[in-house]
């Protein structure tokens, strides 16, 4: 065995046997079901924990996570999931959860390039940035941060809401919210952004909005 695994496989047996002692039926329980109703599409950033945040059990939280939660059209790794969790699991709820101090956002805003691969996988915030600098001239650079950890979020809310996959449970009338979130990693606390669209109308009518950083 490594020696950096020895902590975590330790660490995992208390875990197991402290979830054990308060439920001996847990872990039969979890293995038996799996029906979430949230997808949970948020940043890779280690302090993320996204069960944690919102005080939900394992199993009760499908999750998805990559460098500043984006969903591209061509990654086919987030659509599909996206498209598992609402044909199969029939999730009621997709979560795009954000962060103030985003590594990937704060790249985007760099002058220096980040690695070729982040590089690349970062280029639609940089486009984010490049429609909303003349709206951003009389901010400080965490509040420009902070604006584009924003319209972040809202943007792939706006792109979750032209997947066919989604559209089409819409069509078959579907229950299937889509939301944004952001979370302050100073307070601990996560704040909606306005944007849950619950049908094709809405989402045809959704604009992108400004919202002051907080």
């Amino acid at each position: 065995m490594h020696p950096a695994l020895q902590p975590l496989l330790e660490n995992n047996r208390r875990w197991a046997d402290k979830m054990t002692a308060q439920n001996p039926q847990h872990f039969q329980t979890l293995a038996k079901q799996h029906t979430p109703k949230y997808l949970w599409i948020g940043c890779s950033d280690a302090r993320m924990p996204a069960n944690e945040l919102v005080g939900l059990a394992p199993g009760e939280v499908f999750v998805h996570r990559n460098i500043a939660n984006l969903v591209n059209s061509s990654d086919m790794n987030v659509l599909s999931v996206i498209e598992y969790a609402v044909q199969v699991l029939k999730v009621e709820h997709i979560i795009v959860n954000g962060h103030y101090g985003c590594g990937g956002v704060n790249a985007a805003l760099s002058p220096q390039p980040a690695p070729d691969m982040v590089e690349h996988w970062i280029r639609p915030i940089k486009k984010y940035h490049s429609r909303l600098r003349i709206n951003l001239k009389e901010l400080s650079d965490t509040e420009i941060s902070n604006q584009l950890c924003e319209v972040n979020v809202i943007e792939q809310v706006r792109n979750i809401c032209h997947i066919p996959v989604v559209q089409k449970a819409w069509r078959d009338g579907q229950p299937l919210s889509i939301h944004g979130l952001i979370y302050n990693i100073e307070t601990g606390r996560l704040r909606d952004l306005n944007t849950s669209i619950s049908d094709y109308k809405t989402a045809e009518a959704f604009v992108l909005r400004k919202i002051k950083p907080l």
